[in-house]
């Protein structure tokens, strides 16, 4: 966590820059208390009991008009706990104006709970005597394990799994102490390899092959593979049994049920195919993985839990006494909070919780504003965004299964910008349920603005983006592509018209996942001929392949300073090679013909990118038109450049000037430096003498520059990142900072 940066912004000037302030315009409170008497009528001594009851009263003042139409409204929510049974909706009708917004406000600072569950007293959970229960139980954690039942408090039938899903299960979910529980599985999630089981052979694919002379071989089905670990034979197939697996690539995810287990044999035979069929060729890791999950038979580690989705009975292997638990069953189906074509409308440092959907959901929304809030505790994701100038703000976003924040809007033929604001989030532990293509920040559409965010802990990307003109700036990521590969901390792809995004002095370190031999985990992932995007003076350490471009062109590489990366910078010219290229059967590449949709050869889009405009009379296959200019690679033990044959014939044709690669204490050669490359300089220290360049503390990942830094010496022309600015920061809304958790 990026905690140098001390400055508090005043409040009055975070008021102004959210749109709160009223101060030429009457003002009115409503008051909202959980323990509030019926029959209130908003005032603070016999407040409302919900916040339909005061949306509804402003709504019947505005009608027969003892509200003005210029007069801001204060929702004032009192401390306690908020159950919402069906989503808050909040529509045109419930807009306020310029500098006269509606606002809902905590009266204390984070004690105002909306939560979309239903809290399961300790007491009911006794235990287990059911002796068919206990047989299927491991016989270390039978007394440990507790049952409750929950017939009386869910009187409606639970929906079943899916035979195949990706993303959120069927409801409920279970919450403990604010903390999503683990639905009973194996390998347990702290077993070796991390909680994975791995198989290297497939009986069938399911893929489907056309030349077979048997019908049923020409479509897709359900795959087989060879389990040789014998574990299967303690589950109940009939009961149900789920797998969730990285079957061919380590960019995505399915549950499949087991549709049988062959037990001499060995084979578990799926009952959906997948996709890409089962181990049927990839770029990563040679097995395949899975967990199973949804298995009574493997509740046997705290933290642990299964429903009996017929006879209503939950079963809990608690960590901890449950005594003084907090337990939450989240059954909200709908988003928290419904958005639709409100405007000018404000929530202030409520906390929104647990649902098994999403939290909150903007459709059509401007100049809408979420800020100091908690989002947490949703089998969905936390905020979706669509419309115009509406904002985020200083918000804490956390176990959620899917993405943390989505931002969309503006119009792309036009390029007209949206203006929605990701600002100062900390978004951590997200991507539980939906752990591929989920990301902590998603932009689409044209002019979102993603910056200051923090971003950590979640199996694939952090921000995910497609669209135009979007700015990614001074945010800081770590700890994600957690247990993908062939993914990237930032990633975009597979469309020319995805153009000027710009992303600058981001804090991209310490990746993981991928297989360290293929070093298919990347800290910028432009992927698949993708065109028009700036990265410059991003930071890059401890993280994989730090920049990626796959075949793209006009993207330009400006003062990023990688450290710690096995491979510096890859460039590819998988245009010039791929069969996909430009495919008209596979309409996830055609790539002119995504272009001819916006008219591209014509204003605006002719005018703002020119290159893009003449491209298919410009060599379109080459990777052409990406300047690299005053970069510092520092230690990449591989490659510094890792450029392929065809990118290597075309270099007279790039633009490479003004870099340094260093090799600190390790003699120079052909793979780690970029020797024979112009447009670098070479340096090499040795384990006896090594070259310091003045970073603070580079073991511990500092990376700020010492006053008269050797770096600054060799490479004049490299600006100083701005690391006092990268990160979270103090402001009306976030007083304190996260502790640092690198």
């Amino acid at each position: 966590m990026m905690v140098r940066r001390k400055r508090l912004r005043v409040a009055v000037a975070a008021w102004l820059v959210s749109g709160v302030a009223a101060c030429a315009f009457a003002e009115r409170n409503i008051y909202v208390a959980a323990e509030a008497e019926a029959g209130g009528d908003g005032s603070r001594r016999r407040p409302y009991q919900t916040l339909e009851q005061a949306r509804d009263a402003i709504r019947a003042a505005r009608k027969d008009g003892s509200l003005a139409g210029g007069e801001a409204v204060t929702v004032l929510v009192g401390p306690g706990v908020y159950r919402q049974q069906t989503a808050f909706v909040l529509t045109a009708e419930d807009s306020g104006s310029e500098g006269a917004p509606m606002v809902y406000r905590a009266q204390k600072r984070g004690q105002t709970r909306l939560h979309g569950g239903i809290t399961l007293d300790a007491a009911a959970f006794t235990a287990v005597t059911d002796p068919a229960v206990l047989a299927r139980l491991d016989p270390s954690v039978r007394e440990q394990v507790r049952v409750c039942d929950l017939s009386r408090l869910v009187p409606d039938a639970l929906p079943p799994f899916k035979t195949a899903y990706r993303g959120v299960p069927a409801a409920p979910w279970l919450y403990v102490d604010r903390r999503p529980m683990t639905l009973a599985r194996w390998p347990n999630a702290d077993a070796p390899e991390a909680g994975w089981a791995s198989f290297s052979k497939a009986v069938d694919s399911g893929l489907p092959k056309p030349d077979s002379p048997d019908p049923a071989l020409r479509k897709a089905r359900p795959g087989a593979f060879v389990f040789d670990d014998p574990r299967p034979e303690r589950w109940n197939i009939e009961q149900g049994v789920w797998l969730l697996g990285y079957w061919t690539h380590d960019w995505s995810d399915e549950v499949i049920r087991v549709a049988a287990y062959d037990r001499d044999k060995r084979v578990v035979t799926l009952a959906a195919p997948h996709n890409y069929g089962i181990m049927s060729g990839t770029w990563g890791a040679a097995k395949r993985r899975f967990f199973a999950l949804n298995v009574l038979e493997e509740l046997d580690a705290p933290g642990e839990w299964y429903l009996d989705r017929t006879a209503k009975r939950l079963y809990f292997y608690p960590e901890n006494p449950l005594k003084d638990a907090l337990i939450v069953l989240a059954i909200l189906t709908e988003p928290l909070v419904k958005i639709d074509g409100a405007r000018h409308v404000a929530f202030i440092e409520l906390a929104f919780e647990y649902g098994h959907a999403s939290g909150l959901s903007l459709q059509n929304a401007e100049q809408v504003e979420i800020a100091g809030c908690v989002i947490a505790n949703f089998a969905g994701g936390g905020v979706s965004v669509n419309g115009r100038a509406n904002t985020i703000r200083s918000c804490d976003l956390f176990n959620l299964g899917t993405y943390g924040i989505q931002l969309n809007g503006g119009d792309r033929k036009t390029l007209t910008p949206a203006g929605n604001l990701a600002e100062n989030n900390h978004i951590h532990h997200y991507g539980l349920f939906q752990r591929t293509y989920a990301p902590g920040i998603g932009a689409q559409g044209c002019g979102q603005l993603v910056r200051n965010n923090c971003i950590h802990d979640a199996p694939h990307n952090a921000i995910l983006y497609g669209g135009n003109e979007h700015r990614f700036e001074r945010n800081e990521i770590y700890r994600v592509v957690m247990e993908t590969g062939d993914a990237g901390a930032f990633y975009t792809g597979r469309d020319w018209t995805s153009q000027g995004n710009i992303l600058r002095h981001n804090f991209i370190h310490n990746l993981g996942g991928g297989d360290d031999k293929h070093v298919n985990t990347m800290g910028i992932y432009l992927d698949d001929c993708d065109c028009g995007d700036t990265l410059e003076g991003n930071v890059f350490y401890r993280a994989g392949r730090a920049l990626m471009i796959g075949g793209g062109r006009d993207n330009p590489v400006l003062n990023n300073l990688v450290v710690d990366c096995p491979i510096g910078l890859h460039i590819d010219s998988r245009g010039m090679t791929w069969k996909h290229w430009n495919n008209t059967n596979d309409p996830s590449w055609c790539l002119d013909a995504k272009a001819r949709v916006f008219n591209y050869t014509q204003p605006p889009w002719s005018v703002r990118y020119p290159r893009l405009a003449t491209i298919m009379n410009d060599s379109p296959r080459e990777p052409l038109y990406n300047p690299i200019r005053r970069n510092v690679f520092v230690d990449c033990t591989r490659q510094v450049c890792d450029f392929d044959g065809n990118v290597k014939k075309l270099l007279d044709k790039f633009e490479i000037t003004d870099n340094l690669a260093v090799n600190t204490s390790g003699a120079t050669n052909g793979i780690a430096m970029a020797d024979g490359i112009k447009g670098f300089t070479c340096l090499a220290g040795t384990a006896d003498n090594p070259i310091d360049l003045g970073f603070t503390d580079r073991a511990a990942g500092d990376l700020t520059l010492r006053r008269g830094a050797r770096l600054l010496k060799e490479l004049p022309v490299f600006e100083p990142i701005p690391f006092d600015k990268i990160g979270l920061y103090k402001d009306a809304y976030r007083r304190r900072l996260p502790a640092n958790t690198r």
